[in-house]
């Protein structure tokens, strides 16, 4: 079966009579489920589901038979966001062909279907039915089967539903904060036409732009190579052809010929002189650029002005909701390269789905660094500032106003004040009880690292002898840290202070030349500090995924248990990697509260209490 596609327009209708959906960018598919067979068909009707088999296990494991036969149509992705999917990872992820490896990405880094539309239940076609109608079952079912709306990177269902808008601007703004790719249109009346591309369906998409200037033409195929200056220097950013008219493509074509300073078999080459506008959805690693459109002549623009600095700026687009001041101001700068404001902005939407929810309903301190790190004025911030927008959700806690950082734009709007680190306590706003303990294995610098790993390898099996589920990470500066969730409103501090002692006197007592409790820095003597007192009530932890203000711009990343090894490196860990290696590997905190430590928890602490009153 093919399925039913879009047509482009540069811009959407925009009427009640359509409603707005995100456009993901990832692989078209249609989804059959039947008694004994799972199929994944591709646009072109090649068979997905050998390659995708995180699917088809959630699919089995589904109580589904009284919906059967089923079909949808969507997408299959790699999802960044609830309105963003990374393109490249599920392109590599479709081409794996060795099979461990196939199994190994779909269990730590799982792809997702994206479900738009609801073309047959239980064996009967509705097709012929409105959009609307056909919306209608597809919520109905997913209700009952638990398939969440909006998209979540961070659910454990794989098959999710597409949220639909009724107001144009709500699906642009949400695209737009979120850097998906566009969006579709679709008319409430309108049939799904199989094969069909219908303007019933159209897409409009989130293009960036790119001032650059062309440095040669390609002989056989008529594309022009596009560059920009970076110090001075000619540096490539990718190619065009597509959106010229026949009339331009053939003025610029003779204009690269007649003025060309040099030719190969393959190429015209022309000195920096002729400046155009470009269109692209985003960029690949290489600084290439994805789907690349020529958008307008520069006739008034001189080369210089094209330059890699506006380049990067330009790769990243936030709505009007979210003002962004100084984008091109540097944060950080590290022994390979500058990170400036718009690029952190962008770091923080791209691992917000993983770092939201460790900030949801926290009373937040964050350290602003106002002119960076390079510069020596930071300082702590609680209190709301009287310039918050609007949209700014707070909680008084004495004579406080804590910001709740629960959304992507107050998380931007956090960024845009350089806030960049961000701190919080071990238990939800307006509570007393912590719902986690975080361990914190502080070397006296960072040559002494391996004390850390070697501290963390020993609670890891303490952790597994008492059966309670641990995580780790690192602090983003010099050490590591372990994290233990409890269940809400269980146990208090009293508690876990009776467990922390109890370890730290374990490992303190095995290790006495490595591992300390002592607070006097003067007499650790190189000991790694097992800073346990920092669990306590009113203390604070930095939250996995935020950034640090240090030299390297480190991350306070999650790692998984195999990782905590001689080989690990903290400056590893940055703004600059950890979004590439959420994608490559996933997250280790991904079912940070999916387990309950509740019961193991509470049988150590019955035997540590049973043990101090008999002593």
């Amino acid at each position: 079966m093919k399925p039913m596609l879009p047509t482009y327009y540069t811009e959407a209708p925009n009427s009640k009579d359509w409603r707005y959906e995100v456009k993901y960018d990832g692989f078209r598919a249609i989804l059959t489920i039947d008694f004994d067979t799972i199929s994944i068909s591709s646009r072109n009707e090649k068979e997905l589901s050998p390659l995708f088999p995180e699917i088809i296990d959630f699919i089995k494991r589904l109580d589904i038979e009284d919906y059967l036969p089923l079909q949808f149509d969507g997408e299959l992705v790699w999802l960044t966001n609830q309105a963003k999917a990374d393109f490249f990872q599920i392109q590599w992820r479709g081409r794996l062909r060795k099979q461990s490896l196939i199994s190994e990405k779909a269990h730590f880094s799982p792809c997702r279907f994206i479900a738009f539309d609801l073309l047959r239940i239980k064996g009967m076609d509705i097709t012929t039915k409105s959009m609307e109608e056909r919306r209608g079952f597809m919520l109905n079912l997913g209700k009952k089967l638990g398939f969440p709306m909006p998209p979540d990177p961070t659910s454990e269902a794989l098959i999710q539903l597409i949220e639909s808008f009724d107001v144009l601007d709500k699906a642009l703004n949400a695209v737009t904060l979120l850097d998906g790719e566009g969006v579709v249109a679709k008319e409430i009346r309108g049939t799904w036409q199989e094969g069909k591309r219908s303007t019933s369906w159209i897409k409009v998409k989130n293009w960036k732009t790119v001032s650059c200037f062309i440095t040669a033409l390609h002989k056989e195929n008529g594309y022009v190579s596009l560059a920009v200056f970076k110090e001075g220097v000619v540096t490539k950013i990718g190619s065009v052809k597509n959106g010229m008219s026949a009339k331009d493509k053939k003025i610029l074509y003779e204009l690269i010929k007649q003025n060309a300073t040099d030719e190969d078999a393959k190429f015209f080459y022309i000195h920096p002189s002729i400046c155009i506008e470009v269109q692209f959805l985003h960029v690949y690693e290489e600084n290439e650029l994805r789907e690349p459109q020529f958008s307008n002549w520069l006739l008034h623009m001189s080369p210089t002005e094209c330059t890699w600095e506006k380049f990067v700026i330009n790769q990243y687009t936030f709505p009007d909701t979210v003002q962004i001041t100084s984008p091109d101001k540097p944060l950080w700068i590290t022994d390979d390269k500058q990170v400036i404001k718009v690029e952190y902005l962008h770091y923080l939407r791209e691992v917000s789905a993983f770092f939201l929810p460790f900030l949801k309903d926290k009373l937040l301190t964050t350290i602003r660094y106002p002119h960076g790190t390079m510069g020596q004025e930071k300082f702590f911030q609680k209190n709301k500032p009287d310039y918050a927008p609007g949209f700014i959700k707070t909680f008084m806690d004495e004579d406080i106003e804590f910001v709740l950082c629960n959304d992507i734009e107050t998380l931007l709007w956090f960024g845009n004040q350089l806030a960049l680190e961000f701190h919080a306590p071990f238990q939800k706003a307006g509570k007393t009880r912590p719902d986690e303990i975080v361990l914190d294995l502080d070397p006296p610098s960072i040559e002494f690292f391996s004390l850390a790993i070697k501290a963390a390898q020993e609670i890891k099996k303490v952790m597994d002898s008492l059966r309670i589920i641990a995580y780790v990470k690192t602090s983003g500066n010099k050490g590591l840290q372990i994290h233990i969730p409890l269940p809400e409103d269980r146990f208090t501090y009293q508690e876990t202070r009776i467990f922390t002692d109890f370890l730290g006197h374990y490992l303190t007592s095995s290790y006495p030349d490595d591992f300390t409790v002592e607070r006097l820095k003067i007499k650790r003597h190189n000991r790694l500090y097992l800073d346990f007192v920092q669990h306590s009530e009113g203390k604070t932890i930095i939250v996995p995924y935020s950034p640090r203000g240090n030299s390297f711009a480190g991350v306070a990343t999650p790692l998984f248990w195999e990782e905590v090894e001689e080989t690990l490196h903290l400056k590893d860990f940055t703004v600059d990697t950890v979004p590439n290696r959420i994608k490559r590997d996933g997250c280790p905190f991904l079912d940070y509260r999916h387990f309950d430590n509740g019961p193991a928890f509470l049988d150590v602490l019955s035997f540590l209490k049973q043990k101090k009153t008999n002593s």
